[in-house]
């Protein structure tokens, strides 16, 4: 059975090779001062950014620049931006990369404003926002986290060692995303083949989860099949247009909010490898990637119905003469082979955990209740040592 909910999606989304062309009509719709919010320099190095201001000033934009914002955005950060916004009373926050710089120029929007610390009401409290939020579009430079097309925000605060997400509202989502494949062909293999699991991770935490024949588990099949079978072509050829496209629309629908409707979800996965993340500061796909196994084959005999379902559904596992537990058990090996092929961080230790660490990181791992199983701090230990 289906269970009851609302569905809304404001984002105006331009995608394909033309998509850089509808920036400037997009531009019209707000104010004349834009905070341009961008990472390390990569962009500088690729063209986008001179593309992106050269729009900015055909629309007769004043820009204020926010550079610099690095892969797992830190409460310091954030609160750079909140004050060159705030200073400068910016009409729209632009952001120009990946799901980092989006997911910050999302708190930016609702942190510059709030009267109280940002952390402690969002990413503690997990409170809604009460004062006024600054629109916020975006260009996207690489996929993986969906960013583009919801409104959840991760950020770190290093001291506290936690790396937590908040998923805000329709009012936060961005207004608009220009998303041309073609952005992305730069991206290094290291940081393309982690968003390729970042995908797969969002929709497995969506759909590892609930007994019911659901319409969005069956949407969920084709997009992970979608996945697979582009990413393999992506390896070989980056510049594959059909490949990187498929891939990056399927990153935009795998957390876009669309599948988890009606449903419960999971997010586990994603807890853990935060908190390697917050240890670490390692890219966010590869510690779900490095964890991922290890909590997948706990689980398993929780919802064993549904992962030989995922095993012969997704990675066609031949189920005569098995009994449930070997085809769910190949469909795992199966899943494992492919992040070996994609060269994929298979283990906290290459991430920079030695076992001293242990203890802390499950002290930072939030525990969710929406999946198989809900976890004890044992078995949180338990696998993360399985991780090492």
């Amino acid at each position: 059975m289906i269970g009851n909910f609302v569905y809304c999606n404001p984002t105006r989304l331009h995608f394909g090779k033309d998509a850089p062309n509808a920036l400037r009509e997009e531009l019209q719709r707000y104010g004349k001062r834009v905070m341009l919010s961008y990472g390390g320099g990569s962009i500088k190095r690729n063209g986008i950014y001179q593309t992106v201001l050269a729009e900015l000033r055909a629309a007769g934009k004043e820009v204020f620049e926010d550079g610099g914002v690095m892969p797992n955005p830190t409460v310091e950060k954030l609160a750079e931006g909140c004050k060159i916004a705030r200073e400068n009373e910016v009409d729209l926050i632009l952001a120009v990369g990946g799901g980092s710089t989006i997911d910050y120029a999302k708190a930016v929007s609702v942190s510059a404003y709030c009267s109280e610390d940002p952390w402690d009401k969002y990413f503690v409290r997990f409170e809604e926002p009460t004062c006024k939020i600054i629109p916020i579009g975006c260009v996207l430079t690489m996929v993986g986290t969906g960013s583009e097309m919801n409104g959840g925000s991760v950020i770190t605060n290093p001291a506290a060692k936690l790396k937590i997400g908040h998923v805000f509202g329709a009012e936060v989502f961005p207004k608009f995303a220009i998303l041309n494949p073609e952005y992305t062909f730069t991206v290094p293999k290291y940081q393309m083949v982690a968003g390729f699991f970042d995908i797969l991770s969002h929709i497995l935490e969506q759909y590892l989860s609930g007994e019911d024949d659901n319409t969005s588990d069956y949407i969920a099949e084709g997009l992970m099949r979608s996945l697979i079978h582009s990413s393999r072509i992506a390896l070989q050829n980056p510049t594959d247009y059909e490949a990187r496209s498929n891939i990056m629309w399927t990153a935009t629908w795998a957390l876009n909010t669309l599948i988890a409707q009606g449903k419960t979800t999971d997010w586990e996965v994603h807890m853990l490898g935060q908190a390697v993340g917050a240890h670490t500061d390692a890219t966010h796909g590869m510690t779900l990637a490095a964890v991922s196994m290890p909590y997948y084959r706990h689980i398993l005999p929780y919802g064993l119905a549904k992962f030989c379902r995922y095993a012969t559904h997704v990675w066609n596992v031949p189920a005569e003469g098995k009994t449930p537990r070997q085809i769910a058990e190949e469909g795992l090996c199966a899943m494992e082979q492919w992040m070996k092929e994609l060269g994929l961080v298979m283990n906290i230790t290459e991430l920079g955990v030695d076992p001293s660490m242990i203890e802390a990181i499950a002290d930072s791992t939030l525990v969710m209740d929406g999946g198989y199983k809900v976890l004890t701090r044992e078995e949180i230990v338990a696998i993360l040592k399985a991780s090492l």
